[in-house]
C-alpha cells in the first residue's frame, strides 16, 4: 500500500472476503482473523473502478484548490453525494468533471474523497480530498477534532446566557463571552428515520456552542436572532437537532422548525412575511480551517452568507 495510508476497517473486511489479504502466504478468510507478532501480512489493493456516477458539467465556485485537495463554496439545493433520488446533479457530479482524473481512488472506486458532508439546503464551505494521502489526513483531522468549523444561522427567538429557561435545561451550559454550549448524543428518530434527536444513553457524543450576533425584535421577547454556531463535533443534522433542542429551531427548518406565531406588531409585515416564507433551514457554513494534509501548511477559508441569508437580515434590520 502507498506509504502512509490506513484503510477503515470496513474496507480491511471487504478485502478479505474478496480475497485480497494473505498471511505468510496464505489467504485470509475469516474477518476476525488476529495477526500476531512477526506475522508478514499482504493487503493487496485492486485497481480503483468508476464510480457509477456521471460526470456534469455543473458550475461550483472552487475557493481553493490544488493537486490534493479542493475546497467548495457549495448553493443551498445541492446535494452532496449521488442517492436514491438524488442520481444527478449532486457536488461529486460536478466534481467528477471539474477534476477529471485526478482523484482518490482509495475507497476502492474513483471518486472526489468526501470526508465530510452538508446538508442539501445548507449552503457553505466543504473541503473534497483529490489523493489518497490528502483523504487520510483530512479524514484524522476529522476524527480528532482538530478542523475549525463555524456556521451562521438565523433562528427562532434569543438563544442567550440570561434566559433562565435554558439553564434548566440538561446538557445546557454557559461559558464566558456569552457562548452558550449544548452537550447531547444524537441519534436516529425512533419513528422518523429521516430525522436526528438528542437522546440521552444511547447516540453519538456531540457538542455544539452558539454566540448571537444580531438580535431581531423587541428589545425584551426578540423574535429572531443571527447566530454563530462551531461544532466540536460533526454529527448528522447536529445544529438543526441541538437549536431545536433548545427551544431555538432554525427558521425556515421544515424538519426540526415547525411553524412559529410571530406576535403581532413584533416586526413591521414585510419582515414577518420574510420570515414565514424562508423556505429551508437558514444555515451556512462560514469559516473552514485546517492543516493542509500533505505540506502541513495551515489553511483558513470565509464564505459570506449566501443571498438569500443576507436578504432576510436585511428586512428583519429595517
Amino acid at each position: 500500500m502507498p506509504e502512509g495510508i490506513t484503510l477503515s476497517r470496513a474496507r480491511i473486511q471487504a478485502l478479505i472476503v474478496a480475497g485480497q489479504v494473505s498471511c505468510e502466504g496464505e489467504v485470509v478468510r475469516n474477518i476476525k482473523a488476529v495477526p500476531e507478532v512477526g506475522q508478514v501480512w499482504h493487503v493487496v489493493l485492486p485497481k480503483a473502478v468508476e464510480l457509477e456516477a456521471e460526470a456534469e458539467d455543473i458550475p461550483v465556485e472552487v475557493v481553493f484548490e490544488d493537486a490534493h485537495l479542493i475546497v467548495v463554496n457549495k448553493p443551498a439545493g445541492m446535494v452532496v453525494h449521488p442517492a436514491p433520488g438524488s442520481e444527478t446533479g449532486t457536488l461529486v457530479n460536478a466534481l467528477l468533471h471539474h477534476c477529471g482524473d485526478s482523484l482518490s481512488g482509495i475507497g476502492g472506486q474513483k471518486r472526489p474523497g468526501i470526508v465530510h458532508r452538508i446538508d442539501k439546503d445548507t449552503s457553505g464551505l466543504l473541503v473534497v480530498a483529490k489523493s489518497d494521502a490528502a483523504h487520510q489526513g483530512l479524514a484524522a483531522q476529522f476524527a480528532d477534532h482538530s478542523m475549525e468549523r463555524a456556521y451562521l444561522a438565523m433562528c427562532w427567538g434569543h438563544p442567550s446566557a440570561m434566559d433562565p429557561r435554558l439553564k434548566g435545561i440538561k446538557g445546557v451550559r454557559f461559558e464566558p463571552g456569552n457562548v452558550v454550549r449544548i452537550s447531547g448524543n444524537i441519534a436516529r428518530h425512533r419513528t422518523d428515520r429521516k430525522r436526528m434527536t438528542v437522546v440521552q444513553d444511547s447516540g453519538k457524543h456531540a457538542i455544539t456552542r452558539l454566540r448571537a450576533e444580531e438580535i431581531f425584535g423587541p428589545e425584551m421577547k426578540p423574535v429572531a436572532t443571527l447566530v454563530r454556531c462551531w461544532l466540536e463535533t460533526g454529527r448528522t443534522h447536529q445544529i438543526r437537532a441541538h437549536m431545536s433542542y433548545i427551544g431555538h429551531a432554525l427558521i425556515g427548518d421544515q424538519t426540526y422548525g415547525g411553524k412559529r406565531a410571530i406576535p403581532k406588531d413584533a416586526l413591521p409585515v414585510e419582515a414577518a412575511e420574510a420570515l414565514r416564507g424562508f423556505r429551508r433551514q437558514a444555515l451556512h457554513a462560514a469559516t473552514l480551517g485546517f492543516n493542509h494534509p500533505v505540506s502541513s501548511e495551515s489553511l483558513r477559508f470565509e464564505a459570506a452568507m449566501p443571498e438569500d441569508m443576507m436578504g432576510l437580515r436585511a428586512v428583519l434590520s429595517e
